[in-house]
């Protein structure tokens, strides 16, 4: 009765969640053309993208999202954004913040029908992994980006771990907001992996967590200083997911 009750609501989000991208193409579409001429960013456009998300969310009653920390005061003044990566949910949850960011994310997703249209909409960045000079490509788009007043969202994990610990952090992310004289803000996100589970289409239950940290000013810092800013961002984010851990009474 449990595995029929999750099928069934799983068909109703993946359903709303599809309406969702169906029904806001044409909006997106407009805001698109109408805030070309002053938006080379697409900041509004990429604004209201995220927004499924939020209404996904609203809609789904097996997950149940938390936000907390503190918030920019301005998110225009630009910030290289970094969290954990437990599950694909981490970028549904992540995109419940209310301010626009641009992704970072693998040349794959670009390719999934409508949301990969939708994404290019919005001037989010594209990766090939396997392709070096698509890497360094990707670092100068992430880099004009910032220079638009748009913060830009990595998981400098480069993908997703599959036993809960987190993975080791490459240099990427710490590298661009040192070069482009932005700071890091820091992301922990608890609770994503049982949303979507492993190798099946259908949802789970979930309680997910998000939490703010601190920025961490990357003022005077040189490329000699990016593996110490890189492990100093991994320290808050491995001390915060034990904190959250507590509070669920998991660790």
């Amino acid at each position: 009765m449990k595995n029929l009750s999750l099928t069934l609501w799983s068909i109703w989000s993946w359903f709303v969640f599809g309406l969702g991208i169906a029904l806001l193409l044409p909006t997106m579409a407009v805001v698109w053309l109408v805030t070309a001429p002053f938006d080379p960013s697409r900041y509004w456009t990429g604004y209201l993208f995220r927004k499924i998300t939020v209404v996904h969310q609203k809609l789904n009653p097996l997950w149940t999202f938390r936000l907390g920390g503190e918030y920019p005061a301005n998110p225009r003044n630009p910030y290289v954004v970094v969290s954990n990566h437990e599950s694909f949910v981490d970028i549904l949850l992540i995109s419940n913040l209310p301010w626009e960011m641009k992704w970072l994310s693998k040349k794959e997703n670009f390719k999934i029908p409508v949301a990969g249209w939708l994404m290019r909409m919005a001037k989010d960045i594209e990766l090939d992994r396997k392709d070096p000079k698509s890497a360094a490509e990707a670092m100068r788009q992430c880099a004009l980006r910032l220079d638009d007043h748009v913060s830009v969202m990595i998981f400098p994990e480069g993908t997703r771990s599959t036993t809960g610990d987190l993975l080791p952090f490459k240099d990427g992310a710490f590298r661009l907001a040192i070069e482009s004289g932005v700071p890091i803000l820091p992301i922990a996100v608890f609770g994503t992996s049982t949303a979507l589970r492993p190798h099946d289409w259908r949802f789970g239950k979930s309680v997910a967590q998000l939490r703010v940290l601190e920025p961490i000013s990357t003022e005077g810092l040189g490329v000699d200083d990016v593996a110490d800013l890189r492990e100093q961002t991994r320290s808050r984010i491995i001390t915060e997911l034990k904190d959250m851990g507590r509070d669920f009474g998991e660790l």
